[in-house]
């Protein structure tokens, strides 16, 4: 395999990826950063997968059900033909539970027989907690049970209309009708049957379908940046937590160490995502975040941390799984991710941008909007301490700390946006000493960020290399695109850093040498800063040819390689994603957008 051809499934608790010939290669059970059932994908020998097998003869496409997350896989020969339609339950529970959304750790896995009597052969091979020990399984009248020798607490049940003797024995099964899997993290106390299966599928397609028609259509791109927003929301945990990635440990570069764990939100990956997700008409998804943020800052007086696990939880020690070979064996694997304890000043940037969001366009009740004021004056107070110090910028830079001018930038958002919510709330004292903090940050950057000598602004106080995240001092306000110092900075970067037709986040030497691949989302923020200086048709023909190095389905992962235009890096990424929606919409807006809602 030569890209991440895969296709996402999930419901807002955890995901599955399906490969094009319909084999379950990645689930964690019972949530997104849970150990892995299985992990093909980052051990083909010992990481367990779920595989329905056909004769060589066969031909496989895969697609998406329009406006869902529900995948169809189809198996098509001379003489026999079906489609696999794999979902996980989604949709909002009736009765006294109304208020509540049905999302349980599970898999449904419906074969609708088209034409003739498909013979095939299913080798389920799960392989539990990280595959550390032997999987041992139970046969009943209703299910198979399988756990890990080394966590005998986490069980799954597999159910199915097929034999269940024949899935162990892997013996050859002829379709001569519809039949059905499905994969539970706990059991049933339901009858589970066909019917059961289709009346889960239908609620399930309806779900999506209804959450894509609140979202904004646009005349152009409309497809594409409806498959973004679709991923962007499967990754956000129920509560409102949202996932850089849905893996850990696909590398930035083939045989790299650059490989880290990315089941885990971050502030500023989350607040760039909900941003994205509430200009296009998802209000509640960005409430759910704010509602997060809230129970894991207000409820607790310890510092700032720049990401949390998805139930808010602060200890994320990073550990390597030895045992696994690793992405086309990239080693090492990790779980748990070390970057929690790393000071990165531009956070709070991010988060402070989509709170006055918050304030300006939407109002919670008002113990709610109190306790957000008394956050926004916790966080203030913190960056008007941090902004002076060094920190490891927005890349995660493992080694000594820098004045990054990124880092300057997004204190400085922080402050402005912190200087609006006062106004809003008239709060005239604090309006006062925020902007003038916010003056001094500005003149600093100014001062020291600026290279007189190469007419650019530059990564660091200290050295004049290039960075693409000096892109982003235009959208967040900090300078006009008409600046001739924006303009010569995006030429610099542009030249410096764009290789191939894809963007280096950098290319100086960092902690673990030089960077190897092209960073996704940099090259969309490249196509914007060209768009707003002006040069839109570099900018169109730059996004276009970008949008070709997707996967089958349109999915995105964080890095791609420079020769190859092969994914790399963890996948899908929401980075990745939310710049794919922002940067289509900015070519959009020439044209009228259509409703909000379809007819």
């Amino acid at each position: 395999m030569k890209d991440l051809n895969y296709g996402v499934i999930g419901n807002c608790r955890t995901a599955a990826f399906i490969s094009q010939k319909g084999s379950i290669d990645w689930l964690c059970f019972p949530a997104f950063d849970s150990p892995s059932v299985f992990a093909k994908i980052l051990d083909k020998e010992k990481g367990g997968s779920f595989e329905i097998k056909v004769a060589d003869n066969y031909t496989f496409h895969q697609k998406y059900i329009p406006h869902t997350n529900i995948l169809s896989t189809h198996f098509c020969s001379d003489d026999a033909e079906f489609v696999v339609y794999d979902f996980m339950p989604c949709y909002r529970a009736a009765g006294v539970n109304k208020d509540k959304y049905y999302h349980p750790a599970e898999i449904y896995r419906y074969i609708n027989v088209l034409r003739g009597n498909p013979v095939v052969i299913i080798r389920y091979h799960p392989a539990p907690n990280y595959a550390k020990g032997r999987t041992l399984y139970t046969l009943t009248k209703d299910y198979l049970m399988t756990y890990s020798s080394s966590d005998k607490c986490s069980r799954q049940y597999l159910y199915s209309s097929i034999s269940l003797n024949k899935v162990l024995d892997e013996t050859e099964i002829i379709l001569d009708k519809d039949e059905f899997f499905l994969l539970s993290y706990n059991e049933k106390v339901i009858p589970v049957n066909l019917e059961r299966e289709k009346l889960e599928y239908c609620r399930t397609l309806v779900y999506w379908q209804n959450w894509t028609n609140r979202t904004k259509q646009y005349t152009a791109y409309n497809d594409l940046i409806e498959r973004s927003l679709l991923i962007l929301k499967l990754m956000s945990y129920h509560n409102g937590a949202v996932l850089a990635a849905l893996t850990t440990s696909l590398p930035e570069k083939i045989g790299s160490v650059r490989n880290w764990d990315y089941r885990f939100c971050w502030l500023r990956d989350a607040s760039m995502s909900m941003r994205t997700l509430f200009e296009v008409g998802h209000v509640g998804a960005a409430q759910r975040f704010m509602r997060f943020i809230g129970n894991t800052f207000v409820s607790c007086r310890q510092s700032y941390q720049i990401m949390y696990g998805i139930r808010g939880e602060r200890q994320l020690t990073e550990h390597i799984l030895d045992h696994l070979s690793g992405y086309k064996n990239s080693k090492p694997v990790r779980i748990g991710n070390d970057a929690y304890r790393q000071k990165q000043n531009d956070s709070l940037g991010y988060l402070m941008d989509l709170i006055y969001q918050y304030y300006n366009l939407f109002s919670g009740t008002l113990d709610e909007m109190e306790d957000m004021w008394g956050m926004v004056k916790k966080i203030l107070s913190k960056v008007i301490v941090d902004w002076k110090k060094a920190d490891k910028g927005i890349w995660e830079i493992r080694g000594d700390g820098h004045h990054f001018v990124s880092s300057k930038v997004m204190s400085w958002v922080a402050l402005d946006r912190g200087v609006r919510i006062a106004h809003l709330l008239h709060k005239d004292y604090y309006e006062k000493i925020w902007q003038s903090e916010a003056d001094k940050i500005k003149e600093d950057v100014f001062l020291n960020g600026w290279n007189e000598r190469i007419q650019s602004f530059t990564q660091t106080y200290d050295n004049d290399y290039m960075d693409s995240s000096l892109l982003l001092m235009e959208p967040y306000g900090f300078i006009d695109a008409a600046d001739p110092r924006y303009r010569n900075t995006v030429h610099s970067v542009k030249k410096a850093l764009l290789h191939k037709g894809l963007m280096y986040r950098y290319n100086n030497e960092d902690d673990f040498g030089m960077p190897g691949s092209a960073f996704t989302i940099c090259t969309f923020w490249l196509v914007r800063a060209l768009y707003v200086i002006g040069e839109k048709d570099e900018a169109k023909e730059l996004f276009d040819d970008t949008l070709k190095y997707s996967n089958h389905v349109g999915l995105f992962s964080e890095d791609l390689d420079f020769d190859t235009k092969e994914q790399l890096g963890n996948f899908p990424q929401a980075y990745s994603h939310l710049a794919v929606v922002n940067t289509a919409i900015l070519f959009s807006d020439e044209d009228q957008h259509l409703s909000f809602l379809r007819p």
